[in-house]
């Protein structure tokens, strides 16, 4: 049985690639960045029947959340009955525990978007994904982000059920944390806690894919992408500057994990493009990496030594996972050369498989930061695709599972919430449902 899903704020596409690799067939996806959007259409939509199952109503492009909720209001309750999962994970630089974690960023307001949506498809699963400190991340209203979310899917008929895991524990090389929230409708799965499940199923998801015991680590990942005495090429789209890029040859002796990165496909890997760092630079990469502790940030007796202002620089530990990859590419320092990783490592130590390939710069700076998503934010803001499809996988048992439920009217929904327009920025009427 075909099940359909929708994903918000995707992104370069993480969440919709594992719950495809999970059995998911996405009727669209929502995502405002074009870069992000272009990856996503290149790896996820172009030359698939996701193009053909994608509503012609829904331009396949870019979308803003808010302007698609204002303009298509009717079409969204109509899609009620039909969508299994509702996926997504509203922007996280908002609940970041790197960031200023300010309630009033217009970033952290996009989770009320993501509650009127649920409120208009009413998709029989919901799956709420974001960054650990959503949890801790205190609400306008009271208590925190996680008691919001639960009151609101209480409000709409859902039992929600949280936790906050690691992705290592699922098979990707890095210690990533995230809040998950699983929700059906109440009374569809008496007695069944998804959460609990999801555990259940993790031994049998590792062995599956070779991956038992675990964990996976950094050098499990990459080793086959090192470029000490290996040969280099001009990379193919940024030769014309001077960079390189490793001419790739696939070991015979794979990793379960290389094999699965692999995916069985023979092509070449791209966005290999390595830095270009100075003399200064490399050399202070060698004395980091020869002379501090693996596998956590430099300390700040290592920093005032070395003269690093920098706060969150860490020489990776080949034997372990990663710590979370970021969106900088300097925060982390290859394992055995004096290097930053490129855009591939960063993605294999995601989960993402060789053949996905990402579209747009690879970095920026300045004021174009807050606007930009270049290649290393793309892939550092990604849900691990592996990560997604244990998660998939669970919640397509919860589907086999659940009882079927009766459905509010659309019409009904649309009286209710039709007179609370408001305008917006961009000149839409915005029908919210939460404020």
């Amino acid at each position: 049985m075909s099940r359909i899903a929708i994903d918000l704020f995707a992104g370069c596409g993480g969440l919709s690639l594992g719950l495809k690799q999970a059995g998911f067939n996405h009727l669209f996806a929502i995502e405002a960045h074009p870069d992000a959007f272009s990856t996503y259409y290149n790896n996820l939509i172009k030359g698939s029947s996701y193009r053909e199952r994608w509503p012609s109503w829904l331009p396949m492009q870019s979308n803003d959340i808010e302007a698609v909720i204002s303009q298509y209001l009717p079409e969204l309750q109509d899609l009620r009955g039909s969508v299994d999962l509702l996926a997504g994970g509203p922007p996280c630089q908002g609940f970041s525990m790197n960031g200023r974690r300010d309630p009033a960023d217009p970033r952290s307001t996009m989770i009320k978007r993501y509650f009127e949506f649920v409120a208009a498809v009413q998709p029989k699963i919901v799956l709420l994904e974001n960054v650990r400190g959503f949890v801790s991340m205190p609400h306008e209203n009271g208590g925190y982000y996680p008691d919001f979310a639960k009151a609101k899917l209480d409000e709409m008929g859902y039992e929600a059920h949280d936790i906050v895991l690691s992705a290592s524990d699922w098979g990707v090389p890095q210690r990533r944390p995230r809040y998950i929230l699983i929700a059906f409708k109440k009374g569809s799965l008496p007695g069944v806690d998804p959460i609990a499940r999801l555990k259940v199923k993790r031994r049998n998801f590792l062995e599956g894919l070779g991956l038992w015991p675990g964990p996976t680590s950094v050098k499990d990942a990459i080793f086959d992408l090192e470029t000490e005495g290996r040969e280099l090429r001009l990379d193919p789209e940024w030769g014309h500057a001077g960079f390189e890029a490793l001419k790739y040859r696939a070991p015979k002796d794979k990793s379960a994990y290389l094999r699965l990165m692999r995916d069985s496909w023979s092509g070449h890997p791209g966005d290999m493009r390595l830095a270009r760092h100075s003399t200064k630079v490399s050399k202070r990469m060698e004395t980091i990496l020869a002379s501090c502790d693996r596998g956590q940030a430099v300390s700040i007796e290592d920093r005032k030594r070395l003269g690093i202002k920098k706060r969150s620089t860490t020489p990776l530990n080949p034997n372990a996972p990663s710590p979370t990859i970021t969106t900088l590419p300097d925060d982390l320092i290859h394992y055995s050369e004096p290097r930053t990783m490129t855009v591939r490592e960063h993605a294999r130590i995601q989960s993402f498989p060789d053949w996905f390939k990402f579209s747009g710069r690879y970095t920026t700076g300045g004021d174009r930061r807050k606007k930009d998503c270049p290649r290393f934010t793309q892939v550092g803001n990604a849900v691990p695709p592996l990560l997604a499809r244990a998660i998939g996988e669970t919640i397509l048992s919860l589907l086999d599972d659940q009882k079927p439920m009766n459905l509010p009217d659309r019409s009904q929904v649309a009286k209710e919430v039709g007179s609370m327009g408001r305008e917006v920025s961009n000149g839409h009427k915005h029908v919210p449902i939460f404020v």
